[in-house]
């Protein structure tokens, strides 16, 4: 997350569309048929990706077509920034919970890499393809969803700061390199003998393990 724009597996899970990470991520709207309208686009722009999916296609899986669509939504556009941020929250609410729960600033940090791990690489999780979709939206799209994404990094700034790293190491530069790892995991990725929650434990052992041997290093 944060500042992803490579493209990815868009591909629905075996069966059908991908399913909402974290439980039902429309839970609130106003109505059931606004809510099946987002479920149903969210569900085509992880399964095909935002240029290839039309309104006509969302009107056509739940059955509406031309002005009684557009009675629920402004735009495509629009509804791919609301789906996107909604889902982005979702998973902002799932670490901060996780991180809640820890008072060491290196358990804080395993625990949001752990759970940040967990909703990237569940296979029935709409985040990634969204995330992974940013370069196919407009321009003024893409501006919209930084401001979101830009809000979601602030958890990482925040733990960042509180660990006790070693003089010398730029806190901005750790914090990129560890984003970055962990938005490509899923490039390579694949089940079998670590679980997510082994991979974001070992990425935050291997960081600390650098940082305390570069402390050793000046000290010795």
């Amino acid at each position: 997350m944060g500042d992803t724009t490579r493209g990815g597996n868009n591909e629905a899970p075996e069966g059908g569309t991908p399913t909402r990470v974290g439980g039902d991520l429309f839970a609130g709207e106003i109505s059931e048929r606004h809510r099946a309208i987002l479920e149903a686009a969210a569900g085509l722009f992880a399964e095909r990706g935002y240029a290839a999916t039309s309104v006509r296609d969302i009107g056509e899986k739940v059955g509406l077509l031309g002005g009684s669509l557009y009675h629920y939504i402004k735009s495509k556009e629009a509804l791919f920034i609301k789906i996107h941020d909604t889902a982005l929250q979702v998973a902002e609410d799932r670490i901060r919970a996780a991180i809640e729960r820890e008072g060491n600033p290196w358990a804080r940090l395993e625990a949001a890499c752990v759970t940040m791990l967990g909703i990237q690489l569940d296979p029935q999780s709409i985040t990634m393809p969204l995330m992974n979709d940013f370069l196919a939206v407009p321009r003024h799209v893409q501006e919209s969803l930084i401001a979101k994404r830009d809000a979601f990094e602030r958890i990482f700034v925040a733990l960042v700061a509180d660990l006790p790293l070693a003089a010398g190491i730029d806190r901005s530069v750790y914090r990129l390199l560890l984003l970055t790892l962990l938005n490509n995991v899923g490039l390579w990725y694949r089940p079998g003998r670590l679980s997510p929650e082994d991979i974001g434990r070992q990425i935050v052992r291997i960081f600390r393990h650098e940082v305390e041997t570069g402390a050793r290093a000046e000290r010795g």
